[in-house]
């Protein structure tokens, strides 16, 4: 058991977590188990459950690995000043038509998630 804490400890490096509304974001820092850091983005929202008469926390998980964070956050960004303008923004330089390029993932390489 203390092996297995002392693993969770290791495997989350940074964390922050951003209260919006109703919600709270979770942008954890972790490392796989070759040291390969990666972001996990965690949507928590509570909701209320009239079966079981108590609150629960819905949530929803993204991974992103670095070798795709400059794409990503041009995408954010893309679609954010799309919402503040309300006008679709030029295209991005790197934008082609889907090509079924795909990050190759290995599941059993990433550490064991401690929220749930």
């Amino acid at each position: 058991m203390e092996d297995f804490e002392n693993n969770d400890r290791k495997e989350e490096i940074f964390s922050k977590a951003v209260r919006a509304g109703k919600r709270t974001y979770f942008f954890d820092v972790k490392a796989t188990r070759t040291d390969e850091y990666y972001l996990t983005i965690t949507e928590s929202k509570r909701r209320f459950s009239n079966d079981q008469g108590k609150f629960f926390y819905e949530k929803h998980k993204i991974f992103l690995y670095k070798e795709d964070f400059e794409k990503f956050s041009n995408g954010l960004k893309y679609v954010i000043e799309f919402i503040e303008t309300g006008k679709v923004p030029p295209p991005l330089d790197d934008e082609t038509a889907p090509n079924g390029d795909h990050t190759e993932v290995d599941f059993d390489d990433l550490d064991h998630e401690t929220r749930s």
